[in-house]
């Protein structure tokens, strides 16, 4: 008899099933999870990827379908945070033998990391002080319903929005050149709906809890408060969040035209990078249709893998990333995991992890290999083998991924 895929922890409210057979499951992301899953409208049960670790607010690698309300701490505020990758018409041979112009490219054409202190009087780098055109014109596309929710929520006005267009953000935001086991080259990054983004999570997260206490409904964690369908503020966070992950991949979208016009002017070479093209969120909800309901799924640090979907796993600064495709298995919601996930927090990172042992990890990787980045280092994360087996029914691999490349905020 074939082994079943995933384990089944019991709470007080709907089952636990997990995907982490093999892999690291810590003992604090499951008892984020048995809180998660006694809410009364969980749908079913909550289904857990194989790169589950504790998170702020919310478990990562958690997927959560709700009937009739949302909780606003489960997506987040990097709203719409994804994945983007293409493939080109580019091999390595075409590749100089030296990619440290190709990198140095990528960062002069999209800001990433942030500049801060002085009261906010010096420039931040990882914005821009004057939005070229072709961010401008990106923004057309979301000015019009941004006018409307600013009129709503005020608090909105004076936030980082059109000025972080196109651009990376901190942490484990990437910009990457890999190839594939047949040597094509292909260019990926990981970013979400930046600052504009975190606002709007950050003031519907506080709304929800005000509710909370004004309903005197009594959570066994706050940052479960959520807002009942037909409520006050429901509609209001489901039109913020759709506009927020509109932002995320138009941001993808924009800083991939810049990357490929940086890589073009260090190659002087002409390349196609349409030939294959993925897109898609891992901290979001959507409305979906799951054993006979219709629900609102939130994936937070996860991928919706229908059958046929297209998704990106990716490892960590040194390791194996995967295009892959959607088995539609209806046990995880149609889901997978959104990465390795973390075995070390950033702190206990740059505690464990010696510069020496960073540099050596990425020695074969054209990247930052300083201080400012350990807690980005490999050994941070889980072998992203690992976490790909234990989701062997979720997704098929269609391309493996190697980074050469990798740009860090």
């Amino acid at each position: 008899m074939e082994q079943q895929a995933y384990e089944v922890m019991q709470s007080e409210g709907v089952p636990i099933k997990s995907w982490t057979l093999g892999v690291p499951f810590e003992e604090g992301a499951k008892e984020q999870l048995r809180k998660l899953a006694g809410m009364p409208f969980i749908h079913k049960w909550v289904a857990v990827m194989p790169d589950v670790h504790v998170g702020l607010g919310a478990t990562i690698g958690s997927v959560v379908p709700t009937l009739g309300a949302v909780i606003p701490a489960a997506v987040g505020v990097d709203i719409g945070c994804g994945m983007m990758a293409v493939k080109t018409s580019l091999t390595s041979a075409q590749l100089p033998e030296n990619l440290a112009a190709v990198r140095s490219a990528i960062e002069r054409a999209v800001p990433h990391g942030r500049t801060s202190g002085r009261g906010g009087k010096v420039r931040d780098k990882g914005a821009w002080a004057n939005v070229p055109d072709d961010v401008a014109h990106a923004w057309l596309g979301l000015d019009g319903q941004f006018a409307i929710l600013k009129e709503k929520h005020r608090i909105l006005k004076n936030t980082n929005n059109v000025n972080h267009l196109g651009t990376l953000g901190t942490g484990n935001h990437f910009i990457e050149m890999c190839l594939d086991e047949h040597d094509s080259v292909w260019l990926m990054l990981h970013s979400g709906s930046r600052g504009v983004g975190n606002r709007i999570g950050t003031y519907f997260i506080e709304q929800a809890k005000k509710d909370m206490e004004r309903w005197h409904i009594h959570l066994p964690d706050s940052d479960l408060a959520y807002f009942p369908e037909g409520s006050e503020h429901f509609d209001d966070y489901v039109e913020a969040v759709e506009w927020a992950q509109s932002f995320a991949r138009i941001n993808r979208e924009v800083m991939m035209k810049r990357v490929v016009s940086a890589v073009e002017g260090v190659l002087s070479l002409p390349f196609s990078a349409s030939v294959e093209a993925v897109n898609c969120h891992h901290n979001y909800v959507s409305r979906e249709h799951h054993y006979g309901q219709s629900v609102l799924v939130t994936r937070k640090g996860a991928v919706r893998a229908r059958r046929g979907e297209m998704g990106i796993i990716p490892g960590s600064m040194g390791a194996r990333s995967f295009i892959v495709r959607g088995l539609g298995n209806e046990e995880s919601f149609c889901s997978c995991s959104h990465g390795a996930g973390r075995v070390m927090s950033r702190t206990q990172a740059k505690k464990m992890v010696s510069l020496e042992e960073h540099r050596k990890a990425t020695a074969d990787v054209e990247c930052r290999k300083d201080e400012g980045v350990i807690d980005e280092t490999p050994s941070a994360y889980k072998p992203i083998e690992k976490v790909m087996t234990a989701q062997k029914d979720l997704v098929e691999v269609v391309y493996t991924l190697k980074q050469i490349v990798c740009v860090k905020g």
